[in-house]
C-alpha cells in the first residue's frame, strides 16, 4: 500500500515536470525603446532575434509609437538580441532560453544618441509636433516649459493657432466652436456640447495635446472651429510605477488698473497649490490605474472694469472683482483587462467635485462727479461635481487592422449655486437671495467598426447620446428685491441625438483620399414654468442633418505634402446658453440666456502644405468658413426701470459671418542647443448687417451693423539646451485688434518664461515658470449698443509665478 502510494506520488511528480516543460517550450521577449538622454519612447525601432551559435537571424519586429515591442512564440534557446535605430548606437542583449522563464522582459532598453545623429533626432521630434497626414497637429506638453505647473489652459497659451476669449475658452482661428475631448471622448470635465473647464484641469497628468482644425466623419459634428483632444498619461511599464507632482505658485502680483473705491477690492498674490499622485500596476493581462489632481487656491477668475457711456451724457463705471477661494478634486480610475489576445476590456470611472466661494463688492460711480450711486455686495457659494462611469470593449478579428470596439458612458452631474444679495443705495436697500440647482444625466452608447483594406480602410459607427438636464430655481426676495419678477421656478432641457457614419480612406503612392458622410438626427426640448412671462411658449423642434467631410493630400516627394479639406459641423446651444435665469454678478450688466436659440452651421474649406528639412519644418494653410446663424451674446438696454439702466447680454442668432485666413507654422533648429518655433494666423473676419428681436425683459429690436477687420495673431518661442541638465524656454504672444459683434476687441500680448533641471537620474523634475511678465493679457473691448457705448475691461490673473517638483517612481 505504501509502495502503491509512493509510485502513484513520483508517478504525479513526473507527469508534472513532463507538463511544466512542455508549457514553457514556447517564449516570449518583450520590452520598451526610449531614448537614454530625453527619456521619451521611440517608435519603428527595429529589433532582431539571432541565433547565439549560427548569428543568423531568426525573427523580428519594430517597436509601436509608444516604444513597446513583443516577440512570442519563440522555441526555447540562446539568442541575441539586437536594438538598431538610425542615430543610436546599437544595444545587443543575451537570451538564455532554458524553459525555466517563459516571459523575458527587458524592460526599458535605452539607446545613446551618436554624436552624428543630432539632426535626425530633431527630425523626429518634429514630427511629433506638425504629423505628416496634415490633418492634426501633436503637442507634447513635456516642451511648454513656460507654463509648466499650470492648468490645460495655460499649456495650450504658446500652442500655434490657439486664442483665447473674455470667458477662458479656446479659440481657434478666430472662433470659440471648439470641441474638447479627453481621449478622444466627449466627457463631463470638458463639457458634452462646446467647450468648458480648462482652466480648472492641471496639466500634469496630461500627455499631450491634439489639435484637429478638419476633423472626419467619425467625429461628432459639433464644433466647427475644430477639436482640441487631451490624451492623458498611461503607463505601459509592467508591474508597479507612478509619479508624483507639487505645483505652488503665486498670481495677480500687479494690478493694471486700479480698484474702484470699495471695502473689498480685488484679490492679489494669490497662492495656488496642485498636488497630484498617480498609481499604474500592469501584468500581462490586467493594468490598474489611478490618477488624482486636486486644486487648492486663491484666485481671480474675473475683474470687469465696464464703462459705460450714455447718450444721454452719463458716465457710469463699475468693476466686478470676483475674488475666488477654491478646492477641486479629480480622481479617476479604472482597469484594463486581456479577455484574450483578441479581446480587451476597459472599466473606467472619475469623480470630479469643486467648490467655491466668491466674494466681492461692486460699486457704481457716475464719473461725471465722482458720486457712488451704488454698493452691491454679493457671495457666491458654488459646487459642481460629476461622476463619470465609462465601459469600453475592442474586439480584433483574426486579420490585423480589423476591429469592433463598443462603449457605454454614464455621467451624472451637479451645479448647485446659491447667491447671496446686498443692494444699498439712493435709490434702496434690497436683500435677495437665489439658488439654481440643476441636475444633469447623460448617457451615450456608441459601436465603431474598421476594415483594413489592402491599400485603405473603411471605418463604420452608430452613435446614441441622450441628455436630461433640469433646473430648480430658488428665489428668496427682500425688500425691494432687485430680481426679474415671474422668471418661474423650474426649466426642464433634454436632447436626444442618433448618428452614424461612414468613412474610407484610400493610401496610394502619390496620394491620400479621406472620405466620409455623418448623418445626425437631434431632438431638443425645453419646458418653462408656465409662470414665466417673458417666453410664451415652450421651445420643441428636431432636425436631420448630413455632414460630409473630404480630404485629399498630394505627395509632392518625401518632404512636400499638400492637402485640400471641406467639412460641414454644427454648434448646437447647450443648457447653460438657453438658461432664462439671469446671472446678479453685475447688476447693470446682466447675462442671460435665450430658451428659443437655434444651432448654427458651417461650411469649411482649406488648402494645407508641410515642406520639412533637415533641421526644421514649415506648415502652411488656407482657410475658409460660412456660418449660417452665428449665435452670440448682444449688448441691449433694459430701460424698463425709472431710476436707472441695465445692460442685458443675451445670447441671440445674429445671421452669417465669413473667416478666411492664413496660418503658417514654423519651426528651426538654430543650433544643437536652441530651438526657435513661431506661428501667425491672419484673417479676415466679415460680420453681414443683421436686424433681430430680443424678447427679455420686453420685446425690443437689436442691430448689428456689417464690419471687417483683417485680425491675426503672432508666437514665437526660444528654447534653449543648457549645461547641467537644464532647458530653458521664452515664449512671446501677441493678438491685434479684431472685430466683433457690435465693436472690437483690442490687441493684447505676454511674455512668458520658464526653465526647468532634471534631478535624480532624470526621474525626478524641477521647473520654475513665469506667465504674462509685464500684466498685458488681460482683454479689452470696445462696444457700441444702441443709446450708448462701453469700455470692457477684464483684467483677470494671468500674471503667475510657478515652482513645480515632480518624481516618477
Amino acid at each position: 500500500m505504501n509502495l502503491s502510494k509512493n509510485k502513484l506520488i513520483h508517478f504525479l511528480f513526473l507527469v508534472l515536470i513532463s507538463s511544466f516543460a512542455n508549457a514553457q517550450e514556447k517564449i516570449t521577449i518583450t520590452g520598451q525603446v526610449v531614448n537614454r538622454d530625453a527619456q521619451q519612447p521611440l517608435a519603428f525601432v527595429t529589433i532582431t532575434v539571432n541565433d547565439s551559435e549560427s548569428h543568423k537571424t531568426i525573427t523580428g519586429t519594430i517597436t509601436d509609437e509608444a516604444g513597446f515591442f513583443t516577440i512570442s512564440e519563440l522555441p526555447i534557446g540562446n539568442y541575441e538580441v539586437e536594438v538598431s535605430f538610425m542615430g543610436f548606437q546599437t544595444y545587443s542583449k543575451q537570451i538564455i532560453a532554458g524553459g525555466l522563464n517563459p516571459i523575458f522582459d527587458l524592460g526599458k532598453i535605452q539607446l545613446s544618441e551618436t554624436t552624428e545623429s543630432l539632426q535626425e533626432v530633431m527630425i523626429t521630434a518634429e514630427r511629433a509636433t506638425v504629423n505628416s497626414g496634415l490633418d492634426k497637429k501633436s503637442f507634447s506638453l513635456n516642451n511648454t516649459i513656460a507654463q509648466s505647473g499650470g492648468s490645460v489652459l495655460d499649456a495650450m497659451k504658446t500652442m500655434p493657432g490657439v486664442a483665447f476669449d473674455q470667458d477662458g475658452k479656446v479659440v481657434l482661428r478666430g472662433s470659440d466652436k471648439v470641441v474638447v475631448l479627453i481621449d478622444g471622448k466627449q466627457s463631463s470635465l470638458t463639457g458634452f456640447g462646446n467647450q468648458k473647464g480648462l482652466a480648472n484641469i492641471p496639466a500634469a497628468n496630461i500627455e499631450r495635446i491634439e489639435i484637429i482644425n478638419n476633423p472626419s466623419a467619425k467625429y461628432d459634428a459639433n464644433g466647427f472651429a475644430g477639436i482640441v483632444n487631451i490624451i492623458y498619461k498611461k503607463e505601459k511599464e509592467i508591474g508597479f510605477n507612478g509619479d508624483a507632482g507639487l505645483s505652488f505658485g503665486l498670481g495677480a502680483f500687479s494690478k493694471r488698473r486700479k480698484d474702484t473705491p470699495t471695502d473689498f477690492g480685488s484679490y492679489s498674490v494669490n497662492p495656488k497649490l496642485i498636488p497630484s499622485l498617480n498609481f499604474n500596476y500592469r501584468t500581462k493581462k490586467l493594468n490598474y490605474f489611478l490618477q488624482t489632481e486636486f486644486i487648492i487656491q486663491e484666485a481671480l477668475p474675473n475683474n470687469e472694469f465696464t464703462t459705460r457711456f450714455y447718450d444721454d451724457g452719463r458716465t457710469i463705471l463699475s468693476q466686478v472683482p470676483e475674488n475666488r477661494r477654491q478646492f477641486r478634486s479629480i480622481i479617476t480610475g479604472g482597469v484594463d483587462y486581456e479577455m484574450s489576445d483578441n479581446d480587451h476590456i476597459t472599466f473606467s470611472g472619475m469623480i470630479d467635485r469643486e467648490k467655491h466661494i466668491d466674494t466681492s463688492q461692486v460699486a457704481f460711480i457716475n464719473l461725471n462727479d465722482n458720486f457712488r450711486n451704488r454698493s452691491y455686495t454679493w457671495q457666491e457659494e458654488e459646487v459642481t461635481s460629476a461622476i463619470n462611469t465609462a465601459v469600453a470593449y475592442k474586439h480584433n478579428f483574426s486579420r490585423a487592422g480589423h476591429s469592433l470596439s463598443a462603449n457605454l458612458q454614464y455621467t451624472r452631474g451637479l451645479e448647485d449655486e446659491s447667491y447671496f444679495l446686498n443692494d444699498s443705495s439712493v435709490v434702496r436697500v434690497g436683500r435677495d437671495m437665489t439658488n439654481i440647482k440643476a441636475i444633469e444625466h447623460t448617457t451615450s452608447i456608441a459601436t465603431d467598426y474598421t476594415q483594413a483594406l489592402s491599400n485603405g480602410r473603411i471605418e463604420l459607427g452608430v452613435k446614441g447620446r441622450f441628455r436630461r438636464l433640469p433646473v430648480d430655481y430658488t428665489i428668496m426676495r427682500g425688500e425691494q428685491s432687485i430680481i426679474y419678477p415671474n422668471l418661474g421656478d423650474f426649466s426642464k432641457w433634454s436632447e436626444n441625438l442618433y448618428a452614424a457614419y461612414g468613412n474610407y480612406l484610400l493610401e496610394k503612392e502619390f496620394y491620400d483620399l479621406e472620405a466620409g458622410l455623418r448623418l445626425e438626427e437631434t431632438e431638443v426640448s425645453y419646458k418653462l414654468d408656465p409662470v414665466n412671462v417673458y417666453y410664451n411658449s415652450n421651445d420643441n423642434y428636431d432636425y436631420f442633418e448630413l455632414y460630409p467631410s473630404i480630404r485629399f493630400t498630394y505627395k509632392l516627394n518625401d518632404k512636400n505634402k499638400i492637402s485640400t479639406f471641406y467639412n460641414r459641423r454644427v454648434d448646437r446651444p447647450g443648457e447653460p446658453e438657453l438658461r432664462i435665469f439671469p446671472k446678479y454678478d453685475d447688476p447693470e450688466l446682466l447675462k442671460v440666456g435665450n430658451p428659443y436659440l437655434r444651432p448654427q452651421f458651417t461650411h469649411s474649406f482649406e488648402v494645407a502644405h508641410r515642406y520639412s528639412w533637415g533641421a526644421g519644418s514649415l506648415f502652411s494653410a488656407i482657410y475658409h468658413r460660412e456660418i449660417n446663424g452665428a449665435y452670440q451674446r448682444i449688448y441691449s438696454i433694459d430701460d424698463s426701470n425709472p431710476d436707472y439702466n441695465i445692460v442685458n447680454r443675451i445670447y441671440q442668432n445674429t445671421g452669417q459671418s465669413t473667416n478666411t485666413g492664413v496660418e503658417v507654422l514654423f519651426s528651426q533648429d538654430i543650433t544643437n542647443y536652441w530651438k526657435l518655433t513661431s506661428s501667425f494666423n491672419i484673417y479676415r473676419n466679415q460680420i453681414d448687417a443683421f436686424q433681430g428681436t430680443l424678447l427679455f425683459p420686453f420685446k425690443r429690436p437689436f442691430f448689428i451693423e456689417e464690419s471687417s477687420d483683417i485680425a491675426g495673431d503672432f508666437k514665437i518661442t526660444n528654447t534653449f539646451i543648457l549645461p547641467w541638465k537644464m532647458e530653458a524656454q521664452v515664449t512671446g504672444l501677441w493678438y491685434s485688434d479684431k472685430n466683433i459683434p457690435q465693436g472690437t476687441e483690442l490687441s493684447r500680448s505676454s511674455i512668458d518664461l520658464g526653465i526647468k533641471k532634471s534631478l535624480w537620474g532624470k526621474r525626478g523634475e524641477l521647473s520654475l515658470s513665469a506667465t504674462d511678465l509685464f500684466n498685458r493679457f488681460g482683454i479689452r473691448q470696445k462696444v457700441i449698443g444702441q443709446d450708448f457705448t462701453a469700455l470692457y475691461q477684464n483684467y483677470y490673473e494671468t500674471q503667475i509665478v510657478r515652482i513645480k517638483l515632480n518624481y516618477k517612481f
